[in-house]
C-alpha cells in the first residue's frame, strides 16, 4: 500500500473520533431512532400481517440539536440532528445494514424529548472520502 493510502485511513478515522468529541462537548444529548421489527412469528395472523410486530429504539448519543426555521404553512418544529459517524458505524455493524443511507431510510421516525419527529430528509458530511458526521432534518 502506498504512503498516501495510509495516511488517507488514518486522518480518515482521526477526524471520526474528533467529531465525536466535538459533539460531546457540545452538550451532546440523546435520540431514540424508532425501527421496524422483522420477526415473523409462527401463527397464520403474523405471517398475514394481521399483527403488530412492534418496534424497536435505538438510543444514539451524543447527538446536538438545531432548530431549524419554519414557514408558517409548514411543520410545527423543524429540528437539525447532527449525529457522529462513530455512532451510526456501531450501529451498522451490529444490525449488519451496509450503509448508513440504507439504515436512515428504515427509520420509522425520530424521540426527541417525548416528541416523535418524522424524517424529512438525512445528509452525510465527508472528509477525504470518509463519513464523519450525519445530518438528520426532522419534522413534527
Amino acid at each position: 500500500m502506498s504512503q498516501t493510502g495510509i495516511q488517507f485511513g488514518i486522518f480518515g478515522m482521526a477526524l471520526v473520533r474528533a467529531a465525536d468529541a466535538m459533539l460531546r462537548s457540545l452538550g451532546g444529548s440523546e435520540i431514540k431512532l424508532l425501527l421496524p421489527l422483522f420477526q415473523i412469528g409462527g401463527d397464520a395472523g403474523a405471517q398475514l400481517g394481521l399483527s403488530d410486530p412492534g418496534v424497536e429504539e435505538v438510543l444514539l448519543s451524543p447527538v446536538v440539536v438545531r432548530n431549524l426555521p419554519t414557514e408558517s404553512t409548514g411543520p410545527r418544529r423543524r429540528l437539525e440532528f447532527l449525529i457522529p459517524a462513530a455512532a451510526v458505524m456501531a450501529e451498522l455493524s451490529s444490525r449488519n445494514v451496509a450503509s448508513a443511507e440504507a439504515f436512515f431510510e428504515g427509520v420509522m421516525g425520530v424521540v426527541y424529548d417525548t416528541d416523535l419527529f418524522h424524517i424529512e430528509g438525512f445528509s452525510t458530511e465527508y472528509f477525504s472520502g470518509m463519513a464523519y458526521l450525519y445530518r438528520v432534518v426532522g419534522v413534527e
